[in-house]
């Protein structure tokens, strides 16, 4: 017994596809670790000489502006190019967007310059970039006005990218197919980096599928029910972070069948 979500697990573990990474350096070593997890393989390349030449053999481009400066930038759009003429689906995560001007006006430039496959962002992100009212304070979501699937749904539509806007209850839509996944523990929220980590898997889930909506709801579902394997043996969010990487590691195509907690809308 299959379904389309432990489907694209299983072929993320048949086929360990690369993911080539631009991501912030406070949570560069996580999201090797938790590709390799989930059953890809990283490689974690930002120069400007050589990203071009090294996302030809990537499945999947995941970029993060987690700490952004006009270098990164540089390199986001010079690889995004060469894996747009490569058909290689572009995950953005656009760490603070509406925090600052440089941070929302990159994000902005990525989206109109690069074909993104998956913008994946919580929901002060999300609603900063489609344009509806939405707070941001640091790095982490302060609120959104209106209703958020509604929001995640419209902007997918209008933009014609696959839209996650992540929570306590995660919202994907490509604008045609929306889902909630409820899979996840609270402790997630109290360990720096899960969010760029989410990003790597639905990066690695990507990569061996063209329904990106679903792929990316597989992956978040994936994560959470590690996350919630994870919770109930940690002590803390120290010992959560490692059990989250053995857990997943651990996890089956068939715990996406029996565990997996989507929901279409």
């Amino acid at each position: 017994m299959t379904n389309p979500y432990s489907s694209v697990f299983t072929a993320v573990r048949n086929q360990t596809p690369l993911v080539h990474h631009i991501t912030n350096y406070v949570t560069v070593n996580d999201c090797a670790n938790i590709t390799l997890c989930c059953g890809g393989a990283p490689v974690m390349a930002h120069s400007t000489e050589e990203v071009e030449e090294m996302v030809q053999y990537a499945g999947a481009l995941v970029l993060n502006i987690g700490t952004l400066d006009q270098n990164q930038t540089d390199a986001m759009l010079l690889v995004g190019r060469a894996a747009a003429a490569r058909d290689i689906p572009i995950i953005l995560d656009p760490v603070g967007a509406g925090a600052t001007s440089l941070r929302t006006n990159t994000a902005r430039r990525l989206i109109t310059e690069l074909p993104i496959s998956v913008l994946k962002g919580n929901a002060g992100e999300i609603g900063v970039l489609a344009g509806v009212e939405a707070q941001v304070r640091g790095v982490d979501s302060a609120g959104i006005t209106g209703d958020a699937i509604s929001i995640t749904r419209e902007y997918a539509a209008q933009t014609k990218m696959t839209i996650v806007m992540s929570g306590p209850t995660d919202i994907v839509s490509d604008g045609k197919q929306t889902f909630l996944v409820e899979n996840g523990d609270p402790l997630m929220g109290r360990v720096s980096g899960t969010g760029c980590m989410a990003a790597s898997v639905i990066g690695v889930c990507a990569a061996v599928s063209h329904d990106r909506a679903v792929s990316s709801a597989a992956a978040l579902a994936a994560f959470g029910i590690a996350g919630e394997r994870a919770a109930k043996t940690a002590c803390g969010p120290g010992s959560f972070k490692v059990a989250l990487f053995d857990e997943l590691a651990a996890l089956k195509p068939e715990d996406l069948i029996t565990d997996a907690k989507i929901r279409s809308v």
